[in-house]
């Protein structure tokens, strides 16, 4: 069957629209011009860059950028781009222009500018270098020296930050052991949007012999508040009440707790606080502010011992791991006698060594009455004979004496005989 000549040329029409006839494929633009990087403050690093020569009047353009490693990609019609970043690394800003927001588009080719690190040896410095804001009313930032650093190296900190027009110098420098360190007043900042805030600080030496370093802080970490105020304890209603004061500058759904007790048995136990407040008492009627919290288990005969301390929770502020020091402790409850001890540490010594040597004594005679000793036949038949050898020795030894004398008598005798018979 043939087709009509007018059907085969329509058909000719669709494959030619087909294969050739469809959207232009998508142009690349012509990438930025002079695109120049520069350094505000401290640590705030700042891109700047020209519209592309040659664009397209059709294309609105859109700047796509991100950083040397690919992260924190943004896509914006501004010709600026800046970002707060310690200048310990060298840091490469790369920019390409499009014609609209969709990633999946092609961009043009990419400029890239890069800062590069401060000069110095690498070890030369400062390591650990670490700020904490305590209780939103002072900084404090601590470092220990670099490996190739004199030990007589004397350092200066700077800081800046949003409420700050200048850089300023930190005086307060101090040593503890090997870590050095400096304050600085830092209150908290009036604006609502304190938490996109951070403090920019520099550590270098006065002779430029050390290679800088520096450290971005955000006000929303490294938060270390004051201890809290205990104002009472009492027992009510079967429990101890703990009731104290928030340290200065913060409130108390900013705030995590922590109840230590420790009772006169010498236990010591840790309560953390979800919940901080008491219901149905007293005193809250005069008393808006009150933060209260019932220890369970506390039996009101026995002496305790309270502390609390408490950290910045997630609700408020980024960092939750920085407690505070524990309160000044309050007892409650009567305290044991310390003569009843003393006494007991001086009496119990001498019951036990006297119960030691009674024992000892009664162990010994109970030996002797279980384990009679047996006597030895050969010290019997020793001490037998032994005896009469030396008696028939003794009478030997004495008539043995009688015969002399009889003998010495006679002799004398006889001579006084014959003296009268001369005469």
């Amino acid at each position: 069957m043939e087709r009509p000549a007018g059907l085969c040329g329509l058909w000719a029409l669709l494959l030619c629209a087909c294969s050739g006839g469809g959207a232009a494929p998508t142009e690349t633009q012509p990438p930025v011009t002079n695109l120049s990087v520069s350094v505000e403050n401290l640590c705030t690093i700042i891109w700047t860059w020209n519209p592309p020569e040659g664009a397209s009047p059709n294309c609105s353009l859109w700047y796509f950028s991100h950083f040397g490693n690919k992260q924190d990609k943004k896509i914006a019609p501004e010709t600026r781009r800046s970002k707060e970043v310690p200048l310990n690394e060298r840091i490469c800003l790369q920019v390409g222009t499009q014609c609209s927001t969709n990633e999946s588009e092609k961009p043009s080719i990419l400029v890239e500018k890069c800062i590069s690190p401060p000069e110095g040896d690498p070890e030369s410095a400062v390591t650990e270098l670490q700020c904490v804001w305590h209780n939103l009313s002072y900084m404090k930032c601590s470092w220990l020296p670099g490996k190739n650093t004199s030990p007589d190296t004397n350092y200066t900190l700077y800081y800046w930050h949003s409420s700050l027009g200048n850089i300023l110098q930190c005086k307060n420098i101090s040593r503890e052991g090997q870590h050095i360190g400096c304050s600085f007043d830092l209150t908290k900042v009036k604006d609502s949007s304190f938490e996109q805030h951070s403090v920019q600080i520099m550590v270098k030496d006065n002779a430029g012999k050390i290679r800088p370093s520096f450290n971005i802080v955000p006000l929303t970490s490294r938060v270390k508040p004051d201890p809290p105020h205990i104002k009472n304890l009492f027992f009510q209603n079967g429990g101890l009440y703990v009731q104290w004061e928030n340290p200065r500058n913060f409130i108390s759904r900013c705030l995590s707790y922590e109840v230590e007790v420790n009772n006169s048995q010498t236990e010591t136990h840790i309560f953390p606080v979800e919940e901080a407040r008491c219901q149905n008492l007293e005193f809250e009627r005069n008393e808006e502010d009150t933060i209260c919290f019932m220890v369970p288990g506390v039996l009101p005969d026995t002496f305790n011992t309270v502390r609390i301390r408490v950290k910045t929770n997630k609700l408020c502020y980024e960092d939750d791991k920085l407690w505070s020091n524990w309160s000044q402790a309050m007892s409650i409850g009567e305290k044991p006698n310390p003569t009843f001890y003393i006494i007991m540490l001086l009496i119990v010594p001498v019951v036990i060594a006297g119960a030691i040597i009674v024992l000892l004594l009664y162990l010994k005679r109970l030996k002797i009455i279980i384990f009679p000793p047996i006597p030895d036949p050969g010290k019997i038949f020793k001490e037998m004979f032994g005896d009469q050898n030396d008696d028939t020795l003794h009478w030997k030894k004495y008539d043995i004496y009688e015969k002399q004398t009889k003998e010495e008598t006679d002799s004398v005798v006889l001579i006084e005989n014959l003296k009268k018979a001369s005469q």
